[in-house]
């Protein structure tokens, strides 16, 4: 059984043109449906817009969704009233974006990590400070640092600050929303690499939400192709690069920069008159699925 299984996801929101214009709804994920195996990393791409980002908000239920399913560990999210979903959020974290919007800059970051505890009435206030110390550690953070504030922190430490909050209260399952497309190159490596790290020690799921290719490539077991709110194309992702089979996905492949300057690589451009946006999934080889 999965650990998590999305079941046709939809999440519409409403829009008005103009002051006195007409409302009208405008879907950000379009019936998506995956499923997470336990231990696995699930890459989820797609351009900025494609829905990547609300359906890690939907499942968490952040957003709340207009219709579907989500099933974790055997349980039905959507249906879990206020006290049971905060509960289950103990198993379900994720880590944002933009670490400079999603660190309060007015709370030393021991206390942002604590957080979580406090809410949730886990321990004393000893033994808090004990586990935010622990998390600093094991994030590579120097436990001496936690009465600084975030804007004393360099930009590749941030986003190790909002892992130890996002692993403070010992999840199983971590949503990573872009948790390296503002770092530099050299400082993602060390963020993608802890990250492996710790899901290695402390068995952890991830659902890696991202538009960079190349870390995909390199981290994710399976991939999931979002485009306009849909999935156009899923399977493991060794497969997937080599024999893309969505024209949108052939379009973002030829995207990715070669380490060779003289290397010809012919950029391809996406006619969307060229596929049926509303063909649905089907399995094209075992395992590689794609909306064509």
């Amino acid at each position: 059984m999965p650990l998590l299984e999305v079941r046709h996801l939809v999440k519409e929101f409403s829009r008005r043109r103009g002051l006195f214009g007409a409302t009208t709804m405008m879907r950000a994920v379009d019936d998506v449906s995956f499923t997470i195996a336990k231990g696995e990393t699930f890459g989820l791409v797609g351009e900025s817009g494609s829905g990547k980002t609300t359906t890690g908000r939907c499942i968490l239920r952040l957003v709340e969704p207009t219709s579907g399913d989500v099933i974790f560990d055997g349980r039905h999210v959507l249906e879990l009233r206020r006290g049971d979903m905060r509960r289950a959020r103990r198993h379900m974290q994720i880590v944002f974006q933009d670490p400079y919007s999603s660190l309060n800059p007015r709370m030393r970051v021991g206390d942002i990590v604590e957080e979580p505890l406090v809410i949730h009435r886990l321990g004393s206030k000893k033994e808090r400070r004990a586990r935010v110390a622990q998390l600093f550690e094991l994030v590579g953070l120097d436990p001496d640092h936690l009465r600084r504030y975030p804007s004393e922190f360099s930009g590749g430490q941030r986003p190790r600050l909002g892992l130890a909050r996002a692993l403070a209260l010992n999840p199983s399952f971590i949503i990573a929303d872009e948790p390296v497309s503002a770092l530099d190159v050299s400082v993602q490596a060390q963020v993608v690499n802890l990250l492996m790290d710790l899901q290695q020690r402390l068995q952890l799921t991830y659902l890696f939400i991202a538009h960079d290719l190349r870390l995909v490539e390199h981290i994710c077991t399976r991939v999931a192709v979002m485009y306009r709110g849909r999935i156009v194309e899923m399977g493991e992702t060794a497969k997937l690069f080599a024999a893309p089979q969505h024209p949108y996905t052939r379009a973002l492949l030829s995207a990715i920069p070669v380490p060779d300057p003289d290397a010809r690589r012919q950029r391809l451009v996406l006619d969307p008159g060229s596929f049926d946006r509303d063909a649905p999934l089907r399995e094209i080889a075992a395992g590689h699925l794609a909306a064509v």
